[in-house]
């Protein structure tokens, strides 16, 4: 039987992913904040002798904290509700939704938050099509200035912003080093901020929002590497437009059937309305990530601390086992 007071936890980072790094870092710090808050923890990479372990001695509960498509696209997830050892996090079939760019915003479409106007294109396309005639009529459909990402894949890896129709076949190749199908999006202007959501029992809350304002773009280097990024913890929103903002982050956290814990990326236009730009089903615990950073003005507010809040998050899966 799961013990859910003081369970013995595995936390999952590393994987082969461009989000290796980021992972392994992640990895270490929930690790030790669970240490910190008196539980038995180990950490592991994922590695051929991974499942025989988890089978010859299961863990309590696992802490999958893999970046990139294998952490988030619900298979891992998949092989632990085989082995029915509880986990943190959305269920596999929820991942599966959310680590799909272009599924992900259609269902948050459906559930009334805005979203901006893309399309999908895989890339045997351009070899059916013609790359010039496909990059022509997106540009033309989808209108410039435009952002060309992977659909699916996280940490800005092979993210452009295109403002000029002759520099969309560069983005397009830069995109397809890191998957098989781009994600062709109408590029929003307004404050990018961050939404973390957390759900401790009483239902999804929306954790205060993170402002980045970077000199470029939001790349993965400005990400997580100090200096290039300056962080506003909450944003520099007013407390109408904050509560919009929430509100847009539950309402896809729900509608993805996501459940513990998220993260939604916006753009708040000029106009105070957010749109959904991406959803994180494994948001980086980094010194410099975004989740933390709502976590930790959270708990300045009078909430839990972070301490308190992963390890309330492990003892809830573990009790679910």
């Amino acid at each position: 039987m799961t013990n859910a007071d003081n369970p013995r936890v595995l936390v999952l980072a590393g994987g082969l992913s461009h989000e290796r790094d980021v992972s392994l870092r992640s990895g270490r710090r929930v690790a030790q904040l669970l240490r910190d808050g008196g539980l038995d923890v180990e950490v592991r990479d994922l590695d051929p002798e991974l499942l025989p372990a988890l089978s010859a001695d299961p863990p309590d509960v696992v802490f999958p904290l893999v970046h990139g498509s294998t952490g988030e696209d619900g298979s891992i997830r998949a092989l632990l509700e085989l082995l029915d050892i509880p986990y943190v996090g959305s269920t596999s079939a929820a991942c599966r939704l959310a680590s799909r760019k272009p599924v992900a915003k259609e269902l948050v479409a459906a559930a009334g938050v805005a979203t901006p106007p893309f399309v999908t294109f895989p890339r045997g396309l351009f070899t059916e099509i013609g790359s010039s005639e496909v990059l022509a009529t997106a540009v033309a459909g989808v209108g410039l200035p435009l952002v060309v990402k992977p659909e699916d894949g996280g940490s800005a890896l092979g993210v452009t912003v295109v403002t000029r129709a002759e520099d969309l076949p560069e983005a397009m190749v830069s995109c397809f080093s890191y998957g098989n199908a781009a994600l062709v999006e109408r590029a929003v202007t307004g404050t990018e901020v961050a939404v973390s959501v957390v759900d401790l029992g009483d239902g999804p809350v929306a954790l205060p929002p993170v402002e980045i304002v970077t000199e470029g773009p939001y790349d993965y280097d400005a990400r997580y590497n100090a200096g290039r990024t300056e962080y506003f913890v909450p944003a520099r929103l007013d407390e109408d437009t904050t509560a919009v903002a929430a509100r847009a982050a539950v309402a896809a956290h729900e509608a993805l059937g996501l459940r513990d814990l998220s993260r939604t990326d916006l753009i708040v236009d000029e106009n105070g309305t957010p749109w959904f730009l991406d959803m994180n089903v494994a948001p980086g615990m980094t010194e410099t990530s975004l989740f933390p950073q709502s976590a930790q003005a959270w708990a300045a507010g009078g909430g839990p601390s972070f301490t308190e809040l992963v390890t309330t998050l492990v003892r809830q899966a573990a009790a679910r086992g």
